[in-house]
This record gives C-alpha cells, sequence and structure tokens, in this order.
C-alpha cells in the first residue's frame, strides 16, 4: 500500500490533488527536503541545498501557470552547524527568491540532529492550470531529457563526484516558456517523481490511460527529481507551441495520445527517494 496517498486520502476535499491549492487568485503549495531523504550533505553545498529547496517548491507554481509571490521557510537546523554554515544556508534561500521576486514573509526555526526545510509559496494566477482537466485525444508532451539524474544520482551513491550544472544540484525551471504555452494547454504538472509516476497521477485524476507512440525505457520513465514539465494539449494547438518552444530553446518531447478505454496507466519505479 501506498501509506503517502493513505495519508492524503484522510483530508480529502476539493483543494487537494494538484501541484498546489487554489484559494480564490491565489495558489498556496508546499514541499519538504529533509537530509538523508532527499539530499545528503555531503554531496551539497549549504547554499546549494537551500537554493534547490526553493526551486522545487517554485516549480509547483509555475505548473499550476501561477507566479510566486511570498514564502513561508520552515527550517530545523542542527545543533553544531556554525553561524558561517548558517548564513551559507540563508543566501541560498535569498538569491533564488530574488531571482524569482519573491518575498520570504516568515517561517519558523528550531534546533535538530539533522538539517529539515520546508517551504511554502503563495502565488497569484487569473488562470490556473490543473492535472485534472486531460482531454481525450490530447497529445502528451514532456519538457527536456529525462534520465540523467538517475544517472548523477547513481554516482552519488557509489561516491563518484557529478556535475554542479547536474539538475539533481540545481534543477531548470523554464517558466517564460510555460507561461507563454498556457493559453494553449489543457493539464500539466511537473516531474518531480519521475514521469511514470506522473503519468499515473494524470491517468488516475482524468480516468483515461494512454496509448503511446513509442516504448520509453524504464531508466527514463524512473528517473525522478528532473523538474522537467509533463503536459497534454489539442493537437490543433500544435504548431503555436512548437513555435514557443523553438523560442525559447525547449525540446519537447510528444510521448502519447490521451484515450477512455476503461482503464488506468500503471507501471511502478522503485522510491528514488531513500
Amino acid at each position: 500500500m501506498n501509506k503517502e496517498n493513505y495519508f492524503i486520502k484522510q483530508f480529502k476535499n476539493k483543494y487537494i490533488g494538484d501541484d498546489g491549492a487554489i484559494v480564490g487568485k491565489y495558489i498556496y503549495s508546499m514541499d519538504a527536503f529533509f537530509e538523508d531523504v532527499h539530499f545528503k550533505t555531503s554531496w551539497m553545498s549549504l547554499k546549494q541545498i537551500a537554493t534547490k529547496a526553493m526551486l522545487v517548491n517554485i516549480s509547483d507554481a509555475i505548473v499550476m501557470n501561477a507566479t510566486p509571490k511570498y514564502a513561508l521557510l520552515s527550517i530545523a537546523i542542527p545543533k553544531n552547524y556554525t553561524l558561517k554554515q548558517i548564513k551559507e544556508l540563508s543566501k541560498g534561500f535569498k538569491k533564488t527568491a530574488k531571482k524569482y521576486n519573491i518575498t520570504i514573509i516568515g517561517g519558523d526555526t528550531i534546533a535538530n540532529d539533522k538539517l529539515a526545510i520546508s517551504i511554502t509559496i503563495i502565488s497569484k494566477s487569473t488562470n490556473p492550470i490543473k492535472r485534472d482537466n486531460v482531454r481525450k485525444n490530447d497529445l502528451i508532451c514532456y519538457t527536456g531529457s529525462l534520465g540523467d539524474v538517475k544517472k548523477d544520482l547513481n554516482k552519488l551513491f557509489k561516491g563518484k563526484a557529478i556535475s554542479k550544472n547536474s539538475k539533481f544540484i540545481k534543477p531548470i525551471l523554464n517558466q517564460d516558456f510555460f507561461y507563454k504555452i498556457a493559453p494553449y494547454i489543457n493539464s500539466a504538472l511537473d516531474i518531480s517523481d519521475g514521469l511514470f509516476f506522473e503519468l499515473q497521477r494524470l491517468s488516475k485524476a482524468n480516468n483515461i490511460n494512454f496509448k503511446f507512440f513509442n516504448k520509453i525505457d524504464k531508466n527514463i520513465g524512473c528517473s525522478g527529481e528532473e523538474y522537467e514539465i509533463l503536459f497534454s494539449f489539442n493537437k490543433k494547438n500544435y504548431k503555436k507551441i512548437m513555435k514557443i518552444a523553438n523560442k525559447h530553446n525547449i525540446k519537447l518531447n510528444i510521448i502519447a495520445k490521451a484515450i477512455k478505454d476503461g482503464s488506468k496507466f500503471n507501471l511502478t519505479c522503485k522510491e528514488h527517494h531513500f
């Protein structure tokens, strides 16, 4: 049994089930980023950890076609951290917030044995994009390339170094591209847990399955922490979306068509968190 899904079901209401909760014109999203669950401090600098923690939260706002405005930061800081280490952490949060015009308006700090970060992003949108609006015959597409993060994570587990430009360390958020295609798509979510996991979410939320154009390798489908964008659109908007993608130098991968055949997509992967 998926205990995460079981727990979420205990609080079922109209706000739960997307990358963020839509309340009026505001969208609230939150992600946790914990040491030895999502990262190890031997793999990344404290500044890189803080930066990624912000980026993975901002990603949720972007794929809902929302502009991040404010952030609430809750952080558990190990008791042995020096003032220099705490300052390095704060630099990662502040620099990323500044880049996306986000104001950190509060939160909470506690002492702990390990570093633990939870961030709530408050965003604004006049036209939110949800994951439960896939329509029959929609084309299913994702941006960029998948699989490199899984390879880099395997290297880290073996004690090998990876590039500081790895998407595992610094996810790439293509917000300018996404905001431009938003009027032409029906649904979207970011690929945080892996392509196959996100396809299952789309399938469940929309009672659909997929007719794939080509077989997808598990190394691609099961690579988490990618933060590429998965979205669906009507084929009549293909040329408009491709034009925007070319303008922003974004690679698009059209992998399937949404179908309603009474079944749902279900292909499991090993959990990528540890």
